[in-house]
Parts: structure tokens; C-alpha cells; sequence
């Protein structure tokens, strides 16, 4: 363990933390001083003594992760890579802070700089993905040992992060698990936009965090002895770790030191004139103290034994290449052959199966091959078939297992799988009832702002949920997660497209995917076995007509099955009707326009049938095209009764395009 460094020394150190911070904020004229500056002493600790890190290599697998939870105090994070040497961030950058095209955005983005693990700004995002780090860290450190993973998660949290709901389900998580590898600083400065934190609130969040199994420490953010003192113990703790910093917002600002006004407000020349004099710092506008900048890229080098050592165990350890493969994502070339046989054995044997069960059969097939898949569920594990009989529990005892039990908690659940992610190694999927894909949508959407291969497995998909009612009877959600840029929406409509939706899914590093899936059995749709993925089309004909197609019936899902039924009654009829199978828009908008049309067609009508709203079928069924499907909220009853209660029947569908025809 380091000697603690002399009060002096991090305080010049941090010093220029404060000094970018201001000069990039008053440029840009907007941005938030009071976080960096109020947490630059305890950061400067962190990243000169703690944090295990190298920017000559800033992917390097057993790094420590740093997540500034706070992401509206970037600053402090783009100072510090520009001061440590990262590449990819310059003095020229910082000095473009909020501009068009800097990677010094507004609030830190995944990808636009190496260095930044995470987005954040969205508060208590960062303390979830930092959950899922720690997470991923103790999996492949229970699966490939000391020599190759044995890291820590350091976060900084503000007031912000802890009000929101997400930081409890967190929270209450890593405790429950005990992840000993997670190390929280809470920017304790009891000041938020409004002013006092005590407007708002009054939690004691030392209590809350014990209360929920961590270790707590209480320390002075200013005091870089206290800080240290307060690290140091954390390292040997067997929970995660919360030290509460006592910190001044705006630390520094003649006025504004203490106060809102430090915290989202650009300060004025005035205000950083009489900042710096106090802070004893250069008065030209990103000018560092003579010397501080050599001292910071010293620091930054301080890593490079460590990775070297690293280097050198990982050269001769057995588990090397699998680590590899892990980290790299990469899917073993025997599924497909696998997700073959087993749609071979499905259109052999045609069964009527819920697509959730028919994902527990695919997922039956995956999770023996793909051995860095971690699988979870938000307490409804039966409900939603995500765990496989090969699976053994993450647990304190076991972290080796794979299958992670989220609790009620689904916000947090998609937190942290996009932290697992994020960290690499894994590939994360978990499971809830679709209505409350609600809950999880801001994580959803971070997953596809940051292109992260997140699989969400939304079981009880429409209204054949039936009994429960229409708390739980999701219409309008598939509409908006069809609206989300970089998701893929998948709604299978049989065991079949729901194996090929797996595989795309599993195959995407860049992106997250959400499967809609039925509590209702449903019926194999396909009736003959290729070896092409024709989900990946995003649309295809599943039955064509006999003879000219009068009609086109679009659908998705369970409503395919209601597609074909309704094709069958307009053959009896005389009426050439063709089936068009839509599980994933997106892709199908990916596809040439010749496919497009010739999939569309030319039919004088078109149906489209499923159970949610309209939203987004106009165009493929036009303006007057014919929606089958959802006006209004569900009810509560059997689903039969429901679906035909709201007239998503085949005869309604056939009936329709009938009446259309004339």
C-alpha cells in the first residue's frame, strides 16, 4: 500500500482539476463547476494512489473501472484523462468542451473517448452499471482466477445519484451479494439545483447503505489523509464500500463556493478570476502550474508495472485463450449447427408452445455452448423461463454461477446488465413481464445510445396475458420500443423465428435486443426447416397465396397464428390471400428496397393484425389499410375471451378484408 501524498502536493494536483474545470465551463458558457471542483481532492487520492490503471492501454482487461456516477460533473473525469495521458484527450479537446463533435460532451459518452466506461448523466445510472462491473468482475475472476481478473469498481455518486429510485434497487443489490470489489465516493456537498438538500430531503445515507449490508467510512473530501485513510480500508473489506466525502461545492469560488450557484451555472470571468487567485493558479485561460501537468503524466505511467506483470501472468495461464474469447465477445462457431438441429426438431415435431417456452428450449441449446452468457431474472424466473438446468446461481458463495437472481428490482436489473457489458467478458440477458419494460426503458435506451449487446427477455407480451388485467396487458410498449434508434425489437411468432431471434441477438455486438414473447401457446407457424435465419430479413412471407393475392395480412407474433387462420377462411371464400411475418422492423427497414416491395406487395388490400396499438403499421398497410388490433387498454379475463372481446379474431381479419374487396 502507498504512503498517503502531502496535503500540499494533492492539493496542487487537484488544483488543476479546478482550473480546467473553470476555464471549460466559463468558455462554453454552460456546464457544471461544483462537482469537480468540490471532488478534485478526493479524486486526485483516487486516481494518484488507488485506481489501477494504464493509458497507454486503456482497454487493458484487468483494469480497475472508474464510473463517475455525477456524469453532469464531466469535467472532473475529461480533466483527469486529459492530465493522466489518455489518448483521445487533449488540452485542445477540453478547450472544445460542449462543442459539436468534442468528445467532451455535455455529459461523458460511452465510445467517444477512451478512458470514459460508461455514459452517464441520467442519475443513479452510473451506481447500476457499476453493479454490473463489480458483477462481471467477481464472475470471471470466479472462472479464470487472480492471475487474470482481480479489479475493483470505484464510482463517484452525488446527492442526485441517491434520490433516485434506481440507486436503491443498486444499492440494495450489491449489498445483498456482497460485492467486496465495489467502492463507492458519495459527493456528500448538501446542495442541490434548488439549494439545500434539506428542501428535498433529509435521508441518512450512511444508514441507508449499512442498512443494505455495506461498509460505510465518513471522511473529509478535502483532507487528502482522510481520503487515503479512508481507501486504504476499503481495500480489505468483504462488502462493497461507501465513503461518505464531506465536500464544499464550487470549492474554491470566491462567491459561489457552498452555494446552487456552483453547481449547473457558468461562473463568470469575474468568479474564475477570483477563483484561481485563491486556488493560486495560472490567470490565462487552461494554463496549468508549472510542473503539475509532468507531475499528473507521472501518475498516469504509474500502471504500466502492473499491467506488464499482468501481461506476463496472462502469457502463461491455461485459461488465456478462453479468457480471450471471452473478452473479445466472440460466439463459438457450433451454435448455429445447434440452433439448426433444434429448428429441424421443431418443424418435425410442430409443437404449440408459449414463445417463452420455446425460448427456454433455445436458451437450453445457447448456454451450454455459449459459456459467457450470464442470464438473471427480476423475480420472475418460471414466468419467464431464463434459467437453464446447466445454470447455478451467482451468489457470494458462487460466483462462478451464471444466473443471477435480480429480485424486484427492474430498473436496476437493466443497470446492471448494462454494466456487464460494458465491462466485457459476459453477455447479459434478463427477463420481466413487457409492461414493465416501463421501468426499464432509460436503461434500455442507454444500452442503444451506448451500442451494447443487451438481450431483454419481455415474456407476457399483449393481451393474452389475460387474467391479470390490464396493469399487466402491455399495448403500447412494443410501439415504443420500435421507436428506440439502435434497438431491435423482435416479436416471434413460433418457436422458430424465436431460435432465429436468439442468434441475432447473441451474434449483435453492437447493440441491445428486446424479445417480445407470449404467456399463450401458440402454434408452429413454420412448416418446413432452412438453414437461412429468416428473421434476420425482419419480415418475410410465411404463406402465399393461391392464385393472385387479393390480400396481404400482416403480423407479428402470436397474431401470425391469426394471420394464417384468416388466410384460410378467405381461400375457403375463393379470395388468393398471402401471410406476410413481421418479428423485427428494423431489421426489415435494413433490407433493399426490392425486397422490401416484393415482401409488401401489391395487394388492392392490406391487413395488419396484432394485439397492441397501431402505431408504425401505416406504413406497410397505408393510411386506409386495416388494423386488427388494440384501441384502447386490455381487461381482465381469460385471453380467448379478451382477444375476441376486442375483436382480434381471425374471422374479424377475414371479415374485414372482405368487406374491403367489394
Amino acid at each position: 500500500m502507498p504512503n498517503p501524498m502531502e496535503q500540499a502536493e494533492v492539493r496542487r494536483l487537484a488544483n488543476a482539476i479546478r482550473g480546467l474545470t473553470l476555464d471549460a465551463v466559463e468558455t462554453a458558457k454552460s456546464g457544471h463547476p461544483g462537482l469537480p471542483l468540490g471532488m478534485a481532492d478526493a479524486a486526485t487520492v483516487l486516481f494518484s494512489q488507488f485506481l489501477k490503471y494504464d493509458p497507454a492501454d486503456p482497454a487493458w482487461p484487468d483494469r480497475d473501472r472508474f464510473v463517475l456516477s455525477a456524469g453532469h460533473g464531466s469535467m472532473l473525469l475529461y480533466s483527469l484523462l486529459y492530465l493522466t495521458g489518455y489518448p483521445g484527450m487533449s488540452l485542445d479537446d477540453i478547450k472544445t468542451f460542449r462543442k459539436l463533435g468534442s468528445p467532451c460532451a455535455g455529459h461523458p459518452e460511452h465510445g467517444h473517448a477512451p478512458g470514459i466506461e460508461t455514459t452517464t448523466g441520467p442519475l443513479g445510472q452510473g451506481i447500476g452499471n457499476a453493479v454490473g462491473m463489480a458483477i462481471a468482475e467477481a464472475h470471471l475472476n470466479a472462472r479464470f482466477g487472480d492471475d487474470l481478473v482481480n479489479h475493483k469498481t470505484y464510482v463517484i455518486c452525488s446527492d442526485g445519484d441517491l434520490m433516485e429510485g434506481i440507486s436503491h434497487e443498486a444499492i440494495g443489490l450489491a449489498g445483498h451479494l456482497k460485492l467486496r470489489n465495489l467502492i463507492v465516493l458519495y459527493d456528500d456537498n448538501n446542495i442541490t439545483i434548488d439549494g439545500a438538500r434539506s428542501l428535498s430531503d433529509t435521508t441518512d445515507n450512511n444508514r441507508r447503505f449499512e442498512a443494505s449490508g455495506w461498509q460505510v467510512d465518513t471522511c473529509d473530501g478535502h483532507d487528502a489523509a482522510d481520503v487515503f485513510r479512508a481507501l486504504t480500508a476499503a481495500q480489505k473489506s468483504e462488502k462493497p464500500v461507501m465513503i461518505n466525502c464531506k465536500t464544499i461545492i464550487g470549492f474554491g469560488m470566491p462567491t459561489r463556493a457552498g452555494t446552487q450557484k456552483a453547481h449547473s451555472d457558468a461562473p463568470g470571468a469575474d468568479e474564475v478570476a477570483g477563483a484561481k487567485k485563491a486556488l493560486d493558479l495560472p490567470p490565462e485561460a487552461f494554463a496549468l502550474a508549472n510542473g503539475v501537468l509532468e507531475k499528473w503524466r507521472a501518475i498516469g505511467k504509474r500502471g504500466a508495472a502492473a499491467r506488464a506483470e499482468w501481461n506476463t501472468r496472462k502469457a502463461s495461464a491455461q485459461a488465456s485463450p478462453d479468457f480471450d474469447e471471452a473478452m473479445a465477445g466472440n460466439i463459438p462457431h457450433g451454435l448455429h449447427a445447434a440452433l439448426d438441429d433444434y429448428k429441424k426438431k421443431i418443424v418435425a415435431e410442430k409443437p404449440t408452445i408459449a414463445t417463452r417456452k420455446a425460448s427456454e428450449g433455445v436458451l437450453d441449446v445457447v448456454n451450454p455452448i455459449v459459456l459467457s452468457t450470464m442470464g438473471g431474472s427480476a423475480d420472475l424466473t418460471p414466468s419467464n423461463n431464463t434459467k437453464t438446468k446447466d445454470m447455478l446461481d451467482f451468489e457470494p458463495q458462487t460466483y462462478g454461477g451464471r444466473y443471477i437472481r435480480y429480485g424486484i428490482r427492474e430498473h436496476g436489473m437493466c443497470a446492471a446488465m448494462n454494466g456487464l457489458a460494458l465491462h466485457g467478458g459476459v453477455i447479459p440477458y434478463g427477463g420481466t413481464f413487457m409492461v414493465f419494460s416501463d421501468y426499464c426503458r432509460p436503461s434500455i435506451r442507454l444500452a442503444a445510445l451506448m451500442q451494447q449487446r443487451v438481450i431483454y427477455v419481455m415474456t407476457h407480451d399483449s393481451i393474452g396475458v389475460g387474467e391479470d388485467g390490464p396493469t399487466h396487458q402491455p399495448v403500447e410498449q412494443l410501439a415504443a420500443m420500435r421507436a428506440m434508434p439502435g434497438l431491435l425489437t423482435f416479436r416471434p411468432c413460433d418457436p422458430v423465428e424465436t431460435a432465429e431471434a436468439w442468434e441475432i441477438a447473441l451474434n449483435k455486438k453492437d447493440g441491445p435486443s428486446f424479445l417480445a414473447l407470449t404467456r399463450q401457446n401458440v402454434a408452429t407457424a413454420r412448416s418446413a426447416f432452412t438453414d437461412k435465419n429468416l428473421t434476420a430479413h425482419g419480415a418475410y412471407e410465411i404463406a402465399g397465396a393461391d392464385g393472385e393475392a387479393k390480400v396481404t395480412i400482416f403480423a407479428s407474433g402470436s397474431e401470425v397464428e391469426l394471420a394464417m387462420q384468416a388466410r384460410e377462411l378467405l381461400k375457403a371464400d375463393g379470395i388468393g390471400a398471402r401471410v406476410v411475418s413481421m418479428p423485427c422492423w428494423p431489421l426489415f427497414e435494413k433490407q433493399d428496397a426490392i425486397y422490401r416491395d416484393a415482401v409488401i406487395g401489391n395487394s388492392p388490400v392490406k391487413v395488419a393484425i396484432e394485439a397492441g396499438v397501431r402505431e408504425g403499421w401505416d406504413r406497410y398497410i397505408g393510411a386506409d389499410g386495416i388494423f386488427i388490433g388494440m384501441h384502447s387498454f386490455g381487461a381482465s379475463a381469460p385471453y380467448k375471451d379478451v382477444y375476441k372481446h376486442f375483436g382480434i379474431t381471425a374471422e374479424a381479419a377475414a371479415q374485414a378484408a372482405k368487406k374491403a374487396l367489394k
